[in-house]
């Protein structure tokens, strides 16, 4: 029985998956060839799309199930001339495939790859799974018209990451500090409502959808920093997470579980949590059983140990390879995985000490235990070394453990880009990093030696618009995408965005979208921090220009501006030795000053106002000019997107509009207090004469 699209509440936007975006594949004829539960997620959906545009979908006559479906008919050894499109799953031992049929391509493309090709007037999409095929329908969708045109020779696509992941930061009770959503910016949570999980799940089978066509196979539906309520969906909430799960998994999605450390202590009444003790170990293992007897593909658990006053195994004077592989042990023989974070560090620095360095810290406790792992662990590695900020260099353990299964961390919520209040499109972004080859221009690229998968802190709340800020869906659509092919152009799937979220666009819409989003991550620099300094925002909720507003808290993010110059010396010679956790030709690059990207230089070095920069303008004037750049770019996107008015659902343009006016405010006051900032520091006037403070 086809599973039936899901059905979004009034007034919720369709984001990449519009009605009109599956006209070109409902008004052909297609058969659907193959049969368990994605299969039919795949058939709802190509029915669906027939029903709305004249289209009509035909099941193999083999196909398991009852007969006698609305709108389906049945064929046995038809011709695949007599279709536009087939969709099929075939197997070694499918004995109703074609006898053409080659299953040496898809022996190599596992569960999710799927072949495309189109020949004689027909669009062929074989997989050798289930997964496959929903992925392939998908594809299918992305191209539209084109996937009906012409004549396609064999084309094998496959996941490059087996795990693409989102992390949602959700609590289940509202927390008095941080929310429904910690570090949320689109409203409250898809999942959680009261304390409970949300009466309706139909927009929750709906995220299901946007997300398998995006190409995300996984979510945690629950904050990583696990209060008391959100501790007990291990044990007797069990059946909460059992319902969400229900709703995901007919689109690929495997649910995860983020877990407290001390939850042995918390909910099983043990003396300790730790990871040696063999009572411990034995509580994780019956906990484990129940869930998987409960959801029996759960994925795994996510677990943040030791890190801003969450529990972890150095209570007992354990590693935390000693804390992720008793977890692992646990989830082993169910096929689970833990997904243990490495953003560890000292968060009661002393600002005094300049010879810490929170920057060293996940390099420190986890390079030395490359190798001692198990292989269902998996150590999640946040992109840059510090903590999401608009420009990092990209973290060194990403290329220190070799042994080790490591996953990428970026944050499509943007907690330090503008929290969807601006726009900022990540995707150049992520894509630098998944590029950079930390043994230089010889060894592989981060994307490539990923073998943990990517995982996105999420940027999805119960708003109309799932992101808040319409434009910000564009972040999640792009991670999903990129996860699945680390080196695609981000270009490209920004305009794969584009045209599925505005289908038939006019040119002129579709150039201004890419003007106003395109440069978007570069102009949010200019008007924010400079040369990668970081932070600078205002403590707690992390929003707006705060230059001093963690300059002497015991966070670890400072910037050392004086009187005489600005940054951290983070050099081997003289600094903190961070610029030495990285091999060459990084090390070398990023020791001197000289040398190092100026977009990095305060990252690395304290430098005097009146340092030149390999652009050949000085530090200081540089911070000037940037700062009212970026307001001027910010204030010509909002004049571009002002005149799209006429083309966009009227909705979403005033949405829009209306967060561009706070862009703009807010980056007149980044411009305002940064420029006066540095000039009452330095004494250096701007040498162009403008109004500064």
């Amino acid at each position: 029985m086809p599973i039936t699209v899901p059905v979004l509440p009034a007034g919720v936007d369709p984001a990449w998956l519009p009605p009109e975006a599956l006209r070109p594949l409902g008004s052909r004829r297609t058969l659907v060839d193959g049969s368990g539960p994605l299969v039919e997620t795949v058939h709802g959906e190509v029915a669906q799309g027939c029903a709305r545009f004249g289209g009509a979908v035909v099941r193999d006559s083999h196909t398991r199930g009852p007969r006698g479906v609305p709108g389906v008919s049945y064929a046995s050894e038809a011709s695949e001339t007599s279709y536009d499109l087939v969709l099929r799953v075939v197997r070694d031992g499918n004995a109703h495939r074609p006898r053409h049929a080659d299953l040496g391509p898809l022996r190599d493309l596992g569960e999710e790859g799927f072949v495309h090709e189109r020949a004689g007037g027909t669009t062929t999409i074989t997989a050798s799974g289930q997964r496959g095929l929903l992925y392939g329908l998908f594809h299918v969708v992305r191209l539209g018209e084109d996937a009906f045109r012409g004549d396609r020779t064999p084309e094998a696509h496959r996941p490059a990451t087996e795990l693409r992941m989102l992390d949602h930061w959700d609590n289940v009770a509202v927390h008095p500090v941080m929310g429904q959503v910690e570090r949320g910016y689109a409203g409250g949570s898809l999942f959680w409502r009261n304390g409970r999980p949300v009466a309706d799940l139909e927009r929750v089978r709906g995220y299901g959808r946007l997300l398998a066509a995006c190409g995300i196979n996984a979510v945690s539906v629950n904050n990583v920093n696990v209060h008391e309520a959100e501790a007990h969906l291990l044990t007797d909430r069990v059946g909460d997470v059992a319902r969400i799960a229900d709703v995901l998994r007919p689109y690929g999605i495997r649910t995860h579980l983020s877990v407290n450390f001390a939850s042995p202590v918390l909910l099983g009444g043990q003396d300790c949590a730790d990871p040696l003790d063999t009572a411990v170990r034995a509580w994780w293992a019956g906990a484990a059983r129940g869930v998987y007897a409960a959801v029996p593909d759960f994925g795994g658990f996510v677990v943040k140990a030791d890190s801003e006053g969450q529990p972890g195994p150095f209570t007992y004077g354990r590693s935390h390879a000693d804390g992720a592989n008793m977890l692992a042990a646990a989830l082993a023989p169910h096929g689970g995985t833990v997904h243990w974070r490495a953003f560890v560090y000292d968060h009661r620095q002393d600002w005094r000490d300049r010879s810490s360095d929170r920057a060293c810290a996940a390099y420190d406790h986890f390079a030395p235990l490359d190798g001692e792992f198990a292989d269902n662990a998996v150590l999640q590695v946040k992109h840059g070394p510090m903590d999401f900020q608009v420009r990092e260099p990209v973290s060194p353990v990403l290329g220190a453990l070799p042994r080790t299964r490591v996953a990428v961390e970026v944050q499509a919520t943007q907690e330090y880009t503008g929290q969807q209040q601006h726009v900022c499109w990540l995707g150049p972004m992520w894509s630098e990093v998944l590029r950079f080859r930390p043994e230089g221009e010889r060894g592989a690229a981060v994307g490539e030696s990923a073998r943990g998968g990517m995982v996105a802190v999420s940027n999805v709340g119960d708003d109309l618009f799932w992101t808040g800020h319409p434009l910000a869906q564009a972040n999640l659509y792009t991670f999903g995408r990129l996860a699945w092919q680390p080196d695609a152009d981000p270009r490209r799937i920004l305009d794969e965005w584009i045209a599925l979220t505005f289908p038939s666009a006019a040119e002129r819409l579709a150039n201004g979208l890419r003007t106003v989003l395109q440069h978007s991550w570069r102009t949010y620099e200019k008007y924010t921090a400079p040369l990668g300094v970081g932070f600078m925002v205002q403590p707690g909720h992390h929003y707006g220009p705060g230059i001093d507003g963690y300059e002497y808290s015991p966070w670890g993010t400072y910037h050392f501006a004086d009187r005489d110059g600005i940054g951290v010396d983070r050099s081997a010679a003289t600094g903190t030795g961070y610029a030495a956790q990285y091999a060459e030709p990084w090390a070398a690059l990023y020791e001197s000053r000289d040398s190092c990207p100026d977009e990095l230089l305060l990252f690395f070095h304290h430098v005097p106002y009146g340092h030149v920069l390999n652009s050949g303008k000085t530090v200081v004037q540089h911070i000037y000019d940037t700062h009212f750049e970026g307001v001027e770019e910010a204030e010509e996107a909002r004049r571009v997107w002002a005149g799209l008015a006429g083309l966009v659902e009227p909705a979403r343009h005033a949405r829009v509009a209306e967060r561009y006016e706070e862009q703009v405010r807010c980056a007149r006051e980044w411009r305002d207090q940064v420029n006066s900032y540095f000039l009452r520091k330095s004494g250096v006037p701007d040498e162009r004469g403008r109004a500064i403070y």
